[in-house]
């Protein structure tokens, strides 16, 4: 990697490199790495625990009245792999990831992949610059997912369990529909329907046809839970491992280490706050 393009990733982080072959290392993905160019692995395993140590000792200092289960709830959103590669793209870090020609053909990296780099790069400037240093960045990013999840702002979505639940048990999606729709254009209200293979689950009524269909699927997913020929049926604070198509985009066309390979642990806090 060109060190001009080293010095654009460096201004995008806010941190210079003493070692600038740390930084090389820290965004170099597995599938690239050759003799002289180790991949970031090793790096994104000490990454993983400094972030794991530093978001947990944030939140026992800023919150001593939390208990244990709701500080984990809290950092479980924190430090997932979805948090870490969002905030990977906000930074546009994600331009100078150097990967192998099989991932570079995807039309998009996963979040997986740049969550590790996010690890890896909390790894480099620590080895860097010190704990200060990569407590610095992580708190300047990352603090801000805290206010996020205080506020309530990672909502339920009974969409996307009742989706899941419906492909992996029935092998095909809930369906929706439209039952009645009341009052003038400009204030309707719908009810709507929802069924998984062939029984009528849930019915709600909203102002929004996303709305009626988010309280239909909560419905829908209480009824499944309270059949006894029912297995499996996800809790509400529950996540897809792999969580798929985002219904709504479909509509429309703890110990030390974070552990970003766990993709569950971007779950719902609606309750943490």
């Amino acid at each position: 990697m060109p060190s001009e393009s080293l010095a654009h990733c460096q201004a995008a982080l806010g941190y210079r490199f003493d070692d600038e072959s740390l930084l090389r290392e820290a965004l170099t993905h597995s599938s690239s790495k050759g003799p002289d160019q180790p991949s970031n692995e090793r790096l994104e395993f000490l990454g993983d625990a400094i972030l794991g140590a530093v978001v947990s000792d944030y939140l026992f200092r800023e919150f001593p009245d939390y208990s244990e289960g709701r500080l984990t709830k809290i950092k479980s959103v924190v430090v997932s792999s979805r948090t870490l590669g969002r905030h990977t793209k906000k930074l546009g870090v994600d331009a100078w990831i150097t990967v192998g020609r099989g991932v570079a053909a995807e039309r998009r990296l996963p979040s997986s992949i740049l969550g590790n780099v996010f690890e890896a790069i909390i790894g480099a400037i620590f080895l860097d610059g010190g704990l200060v240093a990569a407590r610095k960045f992580i708190l300047d990013h990352l603090i801000v997912e805290v206010a996020r999840v205080l506020e309530n702002r990672h909502a339920r979505n009974y969409k996307s369990l009742l989706q899941h639940y419906a492909q992996k048990r029935y092998l095909e999606v809930p369906a929706y529909r439209v039952v009645e729709e009341q009052g003038p254009d400009h204030s309707k209200v719908f009810r709507i329907c929802v069924s998984v293979n062939g029984r009528d689950l849930g019915w709600a009524q909203g102002q929004s046809k996303k709305t009626a269909e988010q309280l239909a699927a909560k419905e829908a997913l209480e009824v499944l839970r309270a059949d006894a020929s029912e297995e499996d049926v996800p809790a509400e604070d529950w996540q897809p491992e792999s969580p798929g198509v985002d219904p709504e985009r479909a509509d429309s066309g703890a110990g030390m280490g974070s552990g970003t390979s766990n993709e569950n642990a971007n779950r719902d806090l609606g309750d943490a706050g």
